[in-house]
């Protein structure tokens, strides 16, 4: 006879998190890890108070997310980050994203999707050939070897994450959701589903997705962190996990080789310069600080959208369309107006400029010019509502790269004063859910971003190219002296860089604090093209009328999963300031109430 057994969980019936909640500002001098899972932060303490600064400390949380969170994150995916040095106040920046296999070409791939030889035309999320070398591995590794503190060992870092994985783990309300959610893509994607599925010998097949609480191991992960722990990037892009994940993927019908896992492994992660906006719009200018200066990673990422957004926010407010939003402003409808058609012209350029930079350089100088963002911000009228707009060249089509995605952000600091802006991500739930045979995660669907049409598009499939990327990190640096304003990032596809615009304004032209920027609900914009945008349940009735009275096509979007408050993302600020009596320094976070996690103090 089974053991009783009880749960402090309602029956599943009942909706999860109806309501939002309240947090307040986590404070600290010795540093803080800000994510979306509690164990996870708590490897991240766990290497800070080992010795290793934020860097190593951010690896570590992200190995842990693999684990706790694998429907969004992991190993078989990519990873950005921006990196703040204390010691010499630089900003740098690491592109860990994968290439598409040597054979990729727009012809092979619609051949081998049985598509149109010409013509518009997408890579689904879940097919094989949305497979990317995956970046994480190597993004890791020289994340500790260009940023870390170099006390610490790979292995000391991954173990943590390592004995979350053998020993087991509670499954968190969310990542159970998200789970349980997407069980149908393992089962379809892989033959092995079991690896990242709970035995359970009350099922028809003896396995199923975890529950809210449940205990729930992942060893074949286990040992793939094992392998890259001792053997470094060598032990993922060749040897046993590498051809796992050929032989899979080659089972599929796919079309990568290890001489494209071996390529990646030649040529690393790239070390980037970062591209910035100086902002001194909506009194920031007046602040002692003299203004911020936002730094997001370049292409193949998207942040460029956040820059072209907010400047041309601040090109507004010079030309008299836009005032100087008091804090009772914050999310009224001239506010959102004004944010969601900044947007919508930054998305315009964007879809069509964001490509791999080795192979499509965009005008980046150009686009971020005061010329340009004056002449981008003519098209916005304060009392209507956009049409669709293009980018000004010849050809309009968009790139695909507007899907929804499952992401992890996080943010970490130390008490030497660094801090890290980090992302990682497989793109959709659990990628294309293909799982390589005694590797414990699954690949990367971020093929699926590249365009097949017209053939002239910058993002346009070609062999051993980066796609379009939605995952972006972020930082702010004071304009005065260049020091540390915050580390930042909201996760989830395109909502991304609306994101940054919004949490950011919302410290500025709200007066929030990190907290309470990541909690006000959040618009958004349909970067495809037409007036709709989407507003989270808990915006002002007010403004909601007053949007639609503009032209927008505006729907609410309660409660949770896709179509609910997941649209809006998950984020996580961590602030930097000084006492003004003492001159100390204080670490001040928040973290997302729509995630599981929270910010932790060392």
């Amino acid at each position: 006879m089974p053991l009783p057994t009880s749960s402090v969980y309602p029956p599943p019936s009942r909706e999860f998190m109806p309501w939002p909640s309240r947090r307040s500002v986590v404070h600290s001098t010795k540093g803080i890890v800000a994510c979306s899972q509690p164990l996870a932060a708590k490897c991240g303490i766990a290497i800070l108070n080992a010795g290793g600064n934020a860097a190593d400390a951010a690896v570590a949380v992200a190995a842990a997310l693999n684990v706790t969170e694998p429907s969004s994150t992991g190993i078989g995916g990519d990873m950005f980050c921006l990196y703040y040095d204390a010691a010499t106040g630089k900003v740098s920046a690491l592109n860990g994203s994968g290439r598409s296999g040597a054979k990729y070409t727009p012809k092979l791939m619609r051949q081998s999707l049985g598509l149109p030889p010409d013509g518009p035309a997408e890579i689904p999320l879940t097919s094989v050939h949305a497979v990317t070398v995956p970046g994480a591995a190597a993004g890791w590794v020289d994340t500790v070897e260009r940023f870390g503190s170099g006390k610490l060992s790979m292995e000391q870092i991954l173990m943590p994450a390592i004995e979350l994985a053998e020993k087991g783990f509670p499954v968190s309300e969310d990542s159970a959701f998200s789970w349980q959610n997407a069980e149908h893509i393992l089962r379809k994607a892989s033959p092995n589903y079991a690896e990242l599925l709970k035995p359970d010998p009350s099922v028809p097949d003896g396995v199923r997705a975890p529950r809210a609480g449940d205990l729930i191991k992942l060893p074949t992960l286990a040992q793939t962190f094992r392998t890259l722990a001792k053997e470094g990037k060598k032990g993922f892009y060749t040897g046993r996990i590498a051809r796992s994940i050929i032989n899979t993927v080659q089972s599929l019908g796919g079309h990568l080789t290890l001489d494209d896992l071996l390529h990646h492994l030649e040529t690393g992660s790239e070390t980037v310069e970062p591209i910035s906006l100086k902002f001194t719009g909506q009194g920031t200018g007046e602040d002692p600080l003299g203004g911020i200066e936002l730094w997001e990673h370049p292409p193949n990422g998207q942040g460029l959208v956040a820059l072209l957004a907010l400047g041309i926010i601040q090109e507004l407010e010079k030309q008299g369309k836009i005032p100087r939003f008091t804090p009772e402003q914050h999310n009224s409808a001239e506010y959102l107006h004004t944010v969601i058609e900044a947007l919508r012209i930054a998305f315009a350029d964007a879809r069509w400029f964001v490509a791999d930079p080795s192979t499509n350089s965009a005008p980046l100088k150009q686009l971020l010019s005061r010329e340009y963002l004056s002449s981008r911000a003519a098209l916005f009228n304060p009392s209507q509502a956009s049409a669709p707009l293009t980018h000004g060249d010849p050809y309009s089509y968009p790139s695909p790269a507007h899907n929804s995605c499952d992401t992890v952000y996080l943010a970490v600091s130390d008490a030497q004063g660094n801090a890290i802006s980090f992302i990682n991500s497989t793109y959709s739930a659990f990628g294309t859910g293909i799982i390589p045979t005694q590797c414990g995660f699954t690949l990367q669907s971020r093929g699926a971003n590249f365009s097949l049409y017209p053939p002239n598009h910058p993002n346009l499939l070609a062999p051993r190219k980066r796609p379009y990327h939605t995952i972006i990190p972020g930082l702010v640096t004071n304009l005065k002296d260049g020091s540390l304003h915050s580390v930042f990032g909201v996760m989830g596809g395109f909502m991304q860089p609306q994101g940054h615009v919004q949490v950011l304004l919302g410290q500025i032209v709200g007066g929030l604090s990190p907290q309470q920027a990541l909690d006000a609900p959040r618009v958004c914009v349909v970067a495809e093209g037409d007036r709709s945008v989407f507003v989270e349940e808990g915006m002002a009735e007010e403004a909601i009328e007053g949007l639609k009275s503009l032209g927008h096509k505006v729907e609410v979007l309660h409660g949770w999963g896709a179509r609910g408050r997941q649209m809006f993302g998950r984020g996580q600020i961590i602030r930097w300031t000084v006492d003004e009596v003492d001159g100390g320094g204080v670490w001040s976070a928040g973290s997302d109430m729509r995630g599981d996690g929270a910010a932790y103090p060392v």
